[in-house]
C-alpha cells in the first residue's frame, strides 16, 4: 500500500468513527487542458489576437504612444518581470539535488551549465568590457538578447504545441515535430537576419544596440526558406486534420501566433510591439501555474482534502509566497537593483551611460532565462511529466 493510500484509508477511519458527514466532492478540472477552454485559448495566444484586431480598430492615429508606454510599464511590473523570476524559483528550487543527485547524468550537467557555467560566464563577460571599455562588445551583446529572445520564442511556441497535444491525446508524429521545430527554427533566423538587414543607430539604456550587416542574398534566402517551411507546416497541419488527426486548437494558435504574430510581423502595430512581452510571459505563466498547482496537490497535506478539490492552508500560503517572491524578484532584478546599483557604484558615465547596470541586468535576465527553460521543461526532466502532464 502507498503512503498515498494510507494516508486516506486513515482519513475514512476517523471520519467513520466522529460520524463526520463525507466532505463535498467538486467537479474535476478537465485534464485535457491547462485549466479550462476559455482560459487556455486566451492565455496561449488568442488573447493576443483579438487585441491586436482591437488595437487595429479602434486605436488613434497618432498622440497614443505615451500612454500605452505606461500600460507596458504596468504589465512589465505584474506580468512580464514576474515571469522570469518564477522560472529562477522553480529552477534553482532544490538545486544542490537537482544538479549533484541521483538524477540523470545528462540533465544535472545541464543544470550545472545553465546554472552555474553561463551566469558566470556571462558575469566575466561584462567585467571584461567594463575594464576595458568595450563599449562595442557590450552593444552586441544587446543583439545577442534579441538573437535569444527570438529562439526562447519559437521554442515556448513549439512546446505550447507539445503540451497541448498531450493534454489533448492528440499526440504530433515524429515527423510532424520534426517540421514544426524546422518551420519555428527558419522563423525564428528570417526575423533576426530581417533585424539586422541595415544597420542602424539604436541605443538601449544609453549604450548603442549594435547590429550586423548581413548581406542581402543572405536576407533573401532565409525569408524565403522560412516561406517555405511556413508552407509545409500548413500543409502538415491540413493534412493531418483532413485524415482525422485534428492538432489541438489552442496549441496551434499558440504555435503560430509565438512565430509570426509575436517574431515575425511583430512590427504591424507599434503598441503591439510594446505589449508582446506581456502575452509571451502570460502564456509562460499557465504552464508554470499548473505546475505549481500540480506539485502542490501531490503535497501529503493536499492528499488529505483532495476529495474536496480545495488546497489546505499551507499549500495555498506557499502559493501566495511563489507569486509574491515572483513579484519582488522581478521588480529587484529589471528595476531596483540596477538602478541602485548605477547611483553607487561609480563608472566612467561618458563611456558607459548612466544607466549601464540596468543595461547588463535587462541583457543577463532575458539571455539566462532562455538557458533555465531549456533545462527545465525537456521531457526528460522527471519533475515536468510527472506535475505538468501527471506522469509518475
Amino acid at each position: 500500500m502507498t503512503v498515498q493510500q494510507v494516508d486516506l484509508a486513515s482519513t475514512d477511519s476517523v471520519q467513520a468513527t466522529i460520524g463526520a458527514p463525507a466532505p463535498r466532492t467538486r467537479r474535476a478540472r478537465n485534464p485535457a487542458y491547462l485549466f479550462g477552454p476559455a482560459i487556455d485559448f486566451l492565455g496561449l495566444g488568442g488573447g493576443s489576437v483579438l487585441a491586436l484586431g482591437l488595437l487595429l480598430l479602434l486605436a488613434p492615429a497618432e498622440g497614443w504612444l505615451n500612454e500605452a508606454g505606461v500600460w507596458a510599464l504596468v504589465a512589465a511590473l505584474f506580468i512580464n518581470n514576474p515571469h522570469f523570476a518564477y522560472s529562477y524559483q522553480i529552477f534553482y528550487g532544490d538545486f544542490r539535488a537537482k544538479a549533484f543527485g541521483a538524477g540523470s547524468p545528462l540533465l544535472r550537467a545541464r543544470y550545472v551549465f545553465a546554472g552555474i557555467v553561463v551566469p558566470l560566464a556571462m558575469i566575466g563577460f561584462f567585467a571584461g568590457c567594463i575594464a576595458t571599455q568595450n563599449v562595442v562588445l557590450l552593444g552586441v551583446s544587446a543583439n545577442a538578447m534579441s538573437f535569444f529572445v527570438g529562439w526562447h520564442y519559437v521554442k515556448q511556441g513549439y512546446g505550447m504545441a507539445i503540451v497541448d497535444s498531450v493534454l489533448k491525446q492528440r499526440p504530433f508524429g515524429s515527423g510532424e515535430k520534426k517540421i514544426l521545430l524546422l518551420n519555428a527554427y527558419a522563423c525564428w533566423v528570417a526575423s533576426w537576419l530581417l533585424a539586422n538587414a541595415a544597420l542602424q543607430d539604436i541605443e538601449f539604456w544609453g549604450l548603442h544596440y549594435y547590429q550586423f550587416a548581413v548581406p542581402a542574398p543572405i536576407v533573401s534566402a532565409g525569408v524565403w526558406f522560412a516561406y517555405g517551411c511556413g508552407g509545409l507546416t500548413l500543409l502538415m497541419l491540413a493534412r493531418k486534420t483532413l485524415i482525422g488527426g485534428r492538432p489541438p486548437l489552442n496549441g496551434t494558435i499558440a504555435y503560430l501566433v509565438s512565430l509570426y504574430l509575436w517574431l515575425v510581423f511583430v512590427g504591424i502595430n507599434p503598441f503591439f510591439l510594446l505589449i508582446i512581452p506581456a502575452f509571451h510571459s502570460l502564456q509562460y505563466m499557465l504552464v508554470v501555474w499548473r505546475y505549481r498547482l500540480n506539485r502542490e496537490r501531490d503535497t501529503p497535506e493536499a492528499r488529505l482534502t483532495a476529495e474536496t478539490g480545495v488546497l489546505p492552508k499551507k499549500s495555498l500560503w506557499r502559493l501566495g509566497r511563489f507569486a509574491t517572491i515572483g513579484l519582488v524578484l522581478g521588480f529587484l532584478g529589471f528595476w531596483g537593483a540596477p538602478m541602485l546599483l548605477d547611483r553607487i557604484v561609480p563608472y566612467d558615465s561618458e563611456v558607459f551611460g548612466t544607466a549601464l547596470f540596468l543595461f547588463m541586468f535587462w541583457i543577463f535576465v532575458n539571455v539566462h532565462h532562455y538557458f533555465l527553460d531549456n533545462v527545465m521543461w525537456r521531457r526528460e526532466n522527471p519533475e515536468m511529466g510527472k506535475y505538468l502532464f501527471g506522469r509518475r
